[in-house]
């Protein structure tokens, strides 16, 4: 392939570094330039909480209309982001190697989640970040908050909250890591499902050849634990702006099959009640193992979490 493939991106510091890397990864196994294509989508343009304006898809819709229209040959997205419900003509090509999935505190003063103040300002747009926060911290005042990584930053730096908390991948995507006062183990806080992961989408009916390379970007431990994750979100009829989180750890060794341990979480944005299970399966029943963990929430009454308010 000689012609430049063309990518598409959203805007945003972050999306740009994201996309950029795959771009690179795909230009080495090509031998092709590839060409990013700047693209806003309805969750840039509207400052509204995700759980007022769709949450669900809200970042990912102009990008996929752009593989429609035939404008972009290939899109990504951060995984997070994608609805599990596959879009009719598109192909989730490949799933490249994952970046640390944890959040992480960003705090003043180089404070932790556990030496914050009595009633610290903690800001975060996700209610899953909020309900965990609630459980482990039930005296923060948690505070909403959107935009991109600096502006979140920014609520610390000048004394508007004493801390945010923010993917660790995507701070290390902008080379940012070092502001991290503290990285929250999954124990006290499991990520979205997917998170630290990227998507790479396509047309079901793109050249063969940019297909082949493609898959090459595939990480196969990346996408078994990413599909667990997203099957238990799928099973909960969850959006990726519900309390929920779950983390798929894959193991691999030598002398027996591999296999993969999920945790899932589903809670009370006040933090007074949560449901947090986990499963063992073996990798090639990845999405199974999501799926029945999903139902071992809801007879825990996971149900009642996923209608919770708006932060």
């Amino acid at each position: 392939m000689t012609t430049p493939i063309r990518l598409g991106t959203r805007r945003s510091a972050l999306a740009t570094a994201q996309s950029q890397l795959v771009a690179d990864a795909l230009a080495a196994v090509t031998g092709s330039p590839v060409q990013l294509v700047f693209l806003a989508t309805s969750g840039d343009s509207n400052p509204a909480p995700l759980t007022q304006i769709g949450g669900t898809g809200v970042f990912v819709g102009a990008l996929r209309d752009a593989l429609h229209t035939g404008e972009v040959d290939v899109a990504v997205h951060s995984l997070k982001d994608l609805p599990t419900t596959p879009a009719p003509g598109l192909h989730l090509a490949a799933i490249p190697g994952r970046e640390d999935p944890r959040d992480a505190l960003v705090a003043r003063d180089a404070l932790t989640l556990a030496s914050l103040p009595l009633g610290a300002r903690v800001g975060t747009g996700s209610p899953r970040r909020a309900a965990q926060l609630a459980s482990a911290r039930p005296d923060l005042q948690i505070v909403a908050v959107r935009g991109n990584v600096d502006t979140r930053l920014r609520f610390v730096s000048d004394g508007s909250l004493d801390a945010v908390v923010l993917a660790l991948a995507g701070l290390r995507r902008l080379g940012r890591d070092d502001v991290a006062t503290e990285v929250i183990e999954p124990d006290v806080m499991l990520p979205a499902p997917g998170q630290g992961a990227l998507a790479v989408e396509t047309t079901d009916s793109v050249d063969p050849a940019l297909m082949t390379a493609l898959r090459r970007l595939d990480d196969p431990a990346t996408r078994a634990a990413v599909s667990a994750e997203r099957a238990v979100l799928s099973a909960l009829e969850a959006g990726c702006s519900a309390p929920v989180g779950a983390l798929a750890v894959v193991d691999e060794p030598g002398f027996h099959t591999p296999e993969l341990t999920l945790q899932a979480f589903v809670g009370a944005t006040d933090g007074h009640t949560q449901q947090r299970l986990s499963i063992t399966a073996p990798l090639a029943d990845a999405e199974a193992a999501g799926r029945q963990l999903a139902v071992r929430l809801l007879d825990a009454g996971a149900a009642a979490f996923l209608g919770e308010p708006a932060l």
